[in-house]
């Protein structure tokens, strides 16, 4: 079965297209400067390649749709009702399921929603303080960044040599979007995004954890409505909020950082710290900590944010070899030998997960 993996952006397409179960790449590019879904898929080679269904890396469904389905029309109804809470997500994947589903008529579509693998959080972590009413509305913590932290709930044991089982696990997907999550014998156990993508940590341009408050405070003093507060905080917070850089891509605040802009600076400072706090916070949940690995554009890529996110931890038994650490991208472990907790550095593939988690809802008696 070929299985199509689109991961939809705001202006980009990237895709592969593996042969299941094998797992072979048949085909995967990045389509940039996207304005026309159905022009951008033309540029698939679908044909050439025989797709029998597309796997979408579908966002929020809420508390009904935490796992993989076929794309129906309930489906379709709980990405529109939870559009409020992942506007910059659930709005693209609404109009790539349907540009998709007009392109290739013939194909399944299959919906793999982000927060599946967050569903073993116990109670206790995802609850939130609101009144009942609230909870039975669906608000509560999900976690999201799902594929990704799966992948790593099974690539790292592999990496080391060791079992998932007793393995304990944050792993830390940092990029334009990051979230943190402790896993604890190959499940999660606890995340930073709670309710919608833009909570947790501070991402390229979204606020993260905010007391709601504040935004209570800043709309009723400025005669805000909700639609400014949402475009303040999503396009122009986070990162790009704290350093006053336009982008709040973490390499630009390093140059802008490098040539003495001090607001750059503390931005990285303030990220690092929610890092290195919650690996601490984590570590607790889980009773300990054998293992950090890092991925997304940031984790793998930047050395100098992996030697900063980890200073300080020492006390847990992490200690860094910065010659590894150093070294060019790829897996890697980036601890020293001599290093209690191990420390890896590696690429995420977050559309394998997908494409596993569809074969297995399309073929399930094999």
């Amino acid at each position: 079965m070929n299985i199509l993996v689109p991961n939809l952006g705001s202006t980009s397409l990237k895709y592969q297209i593996l042969a299941m179960p094998g797992e072979e790449v048949l085909a995967q590019g990045r389509l940039e400067r996207v304005t026309d879904y159905g022009q951008a898929i033309r540029q698939i080679p679908a044909r050439d390649n025989a797709v029998d269904a597309v796997a979408f890396k579908t966002v929020h469904g809420g508390p009904r749709f935490r796992g993989t389905h076929i794309v129906d029309d309930a489906v379709i109804a709980a990405l529109e009702q939870f559009r409020p809470a992942s506007p910059a997500h659930n709005a693209i994947y609404l109009t790539g399921i349907q540009a998709f589903q007009k392109a290739m008529p013939e194909a399944k579509m299959v919906a793999a929603f982000e927060t599946e693998f967050h569903a073993t959080i116990p109670e206790q972590a995802w609850r939130y303080g609101v009144p009942l009413d609230w909870l039975r509305q669906g608000v509560r913590r999900y976690g999201f960044h799902g594929a990704s932290h799966q992948y790593l709930s099974e690539r790292v044991p592999a990496m080391l040599g060791r079992a998932a089982e007793g393995l304990r696990l944050v792993s830390c997907h940092l990029g334009g979007s990051s979230s943190l999550c402790a896993i604890r014998d190959g499940r999660a156990v606890e995340t930073t995004m709670g309710f919608s993508p833009q909570s947790g940590l501070e991402n390229a341009t979204r606020h993260g954890d905010l007391d709601v408050w504040a935004v209570l405070y800043m709309m009723e003093r400025n005669g805000w409505q909700l639609d400014e507060v949402g475009r303040q905080l999503t396009r122009t917070g986070g990162l790009a909020g704290l350093s006053g850089v336009e982008s709040g891509d973490v390499r630009d605040l390093e140059s802008a950082a490098a040539s003495g802009n001090r607001d750059a600076r503390m931005a990285l400072d303030v990220f690092v710290h929610q890092i290195r706090k919650t690996i601490g916070a984590y570590t607790a949940v889980m009773g300990g900590l054998d293992a950090i690995a890092f991925t997304g554009g940031i984790g793998e890529n930047s050395s100098s944010l992996r030697s900063s996110a980890c200073h300080g931890l020492e006390f847990l038994g992490v200690e860094m070899d910065e010659q590894a650490n150093r070294q060019g991208v790829g897996d890697r472990l980036v601890s020293a030998d001599s290093s209690r907790v191990s420390v890896v550095a590696l690429a995420t593939n977050e559309e394998l997960v997908v494409a596993r988690r569809a074969y297995r809802l399309l073929t399930p008696s094999e």
